[in-house]
């Protein structure tokens, strides 16, 4: 009987990266990694417990030496595995990591309430405030005379008054909250009213029908996206209802065959059927600014409850503002959702410094930047940036320079379909693609943010804050010394 040879098959051959062509080289490298310990011990290592926490450095230590074990056993290259530049590796992680997720920037983008950005920049008279009131402990909700618990937003709640003539107000954190706490606290389990060409999406995928579901809120639409009579509304009111809700459309614009229910029809018909109107505008507007409707405007029409943010075209910190009848506020108050939504004290003290600027006999003028920047003319614009011009050219070389007519933006869902007229400073870099250009603009110290068309460099001098101009100069010509070097 003949037995069978095992034939024995040549193993599958492994596949490399090309910076490691054979096993040897990966075993290689592998010895090479030093342990721990030597990292540990090494001169850069030390310099860094100086400067950071030990646990934090032995972590950052730690990772960057996993970190290149496991890039070898992928077959990549790991760069250079001497224990000093391992532990200069784990220094720039650690420093990474400790870079401030929110810091001062230039906006040179003309968009006024840029969203990334933070929205609206603050007053200095809210800069002051914060420093003042807020060096150390700070009355936030005691009341001074009698030393008992006060209502922290007390003192915004009377500004606003004075401001829109409300019976009263509150603060929660931002206008999404607002609009879900007022929702829930007017109509929670029963129908709200709202026109179909209503129902916005705003940034974050917000969506009103998705608000009313978490609102606890039956969502109940009519009319068409383009068309809404005052008949809609009143066929579809029934038992189920309990609201008649206007949402301004704060970031786009419906234009052509349009017809919409007006704030004023729309409180006249909940007057007739007892059901409390509430109007969500959205960017809400302490002065005129057209064609935005402002607070004081609504609250006139008769609605029970107003509600808008604080960080847009008031220009203060985010916050959601909620104002009308004492009796919905009162409710709204002492809503469960309000002490989750409740704001701190550093955008009680923002808000309130804000809030005083309209106070004035002459109003707000050029320290609050959101409304000086939206009031400057396009002739003021093309000086600002002829002038802007002039100094890049003479502080920064390498860089072609022009002016082009351009259009800035409100931003942040506030005065749809308005372009703000002026002129902007165009640039080019005889070495660098103007995506490169902005790269680097982006990742300097502050970051500066610019917009592209027609590969340049565009910058917008109507949202550049008064003393910018020489520190966006200086980051230009810091760009070109760096890579002359």
């Amino acid at each position: 009987m003949r037995i069978a040879k095992r034939v024995r098959r040549p193993p599958r051959p492994l596949k490399y990266n090309e910076s490691l062509t054979t096993m040897t080289d990966q075993r290689a490298l592998l010895r090479r990694l030093p342990a721990i310990d030597r990292v540990q011990g090494t001169a850069e290592a030390k310099a860094l417990r100086e400067q950071y926490a030990p646990r934090l450095v032995d972590d950052a230590l730690r990772d960057v030496v996993e970190s290149a074990r496991s890039t070898i056993l992928s077959g990549e290259d790991p760069g250079d595995l001497a224990p000093g530049a391992l532990a200069a590796l784990a220094g720039a992680r650690i420093a990474a990591l400790l870079a401030p997720g929110v810091q001062r920037c230039i906006n040179a983008t003309g968009v006024v309430l840029h969203t990334g950005l933070g929205r609206a920049a603050l007053a200095p008279a809210a800069l002051e405030a914060l420093t003042l009131e807020l060096s150390g402990y700070s009355v936030v909700s005691v009341n001074l005379e009698e030393g008992q618990r006060l209502r922290r937003e007390s003192a915004i709640a009377r500004l606003l008054a004075a401001l829109t003539g409300a019976e009263a107000a509150t603060l929660v954190n931002n206008n999404a909250a607002a609009t879900v706490i007022a929702l829930n606290t007017l109509a929670a389990g029963r129908e709200a009213i709202v026109s179909r060409g209503q129902l916005v999406e705003i940034g974050g995928s917000f969506r009103m029908p998705d608000v009313f579901r978490a609102a606890g809120v039956a969502l109940r639409e009519v009319g068409t996206t383009n068309r809404t009579h005052t008949r809609d509304f009143r066929t579809a009111i029934g038992e189920e209802t309990g609201l008649l809700l206007r949402v301004h459309p704060s970031n786009y614009k419906v234009i052509g065959f349009t017809q919409e229910v007006g704030i004023d029809e729309l409180v006249t018909l909940g007057r007739e059927h007892d059901l409390p109107v509430m109007d969500d505008l959205g960017a809400g507007a302490l002065v005129p600014l057209e064609p935005e409707p402002t607070i004081a405007e609504s609250l006139k029409s008769g609605v029970d409850v107003v509600t808008c943010s604080g960080d847009k075209l008031i220009g203060g910190p985010q916050a959601g503002v909620i104002l009308g009848r004492r009796e919905w506020i009162d409710r709204i108050r002492t809503n469960p959702l309000f002490r989750a939504l409740r704001v701190d004290k550093m955008t009680l003290v923002a808000l309130e410094a804000t809030l005083r600027l309209f106070l004035r006999p002459e109003g707000p003028g050029d320290d609050h930047p959101t409304l000086r920047m939206l009031r400057l003319t396009g002739d003021e614009c093309t000086r600002r940036a002829r002038a802007l011009a002039r100094r890049i050219k003479k502080g920064a070389q390498g860089y072609e320079t022009s002016l082009a007519p351009g259009f800035s933006q409100v931003g942040s869902g506030s005065m749809p379909g308005e372009s703000l007229p002026t002129t902007l400073v165009t640039l080019v870099h005889a070495a660098m693609p103007a995506s490169t250009l902005a790269r680097r603009l982006r990742l300097g110290r502050p970051p500066v943010f610019t917009r592209i068309a027609d590969e340049r460099v565009c910058v917008d001098p109507r949202t550049i804050l008064p003393g910018e101009e020489a520190e966006l100069v200086r980051a230009l010509a810091d760009l070109e010394s760096s890579d002359a070097r």
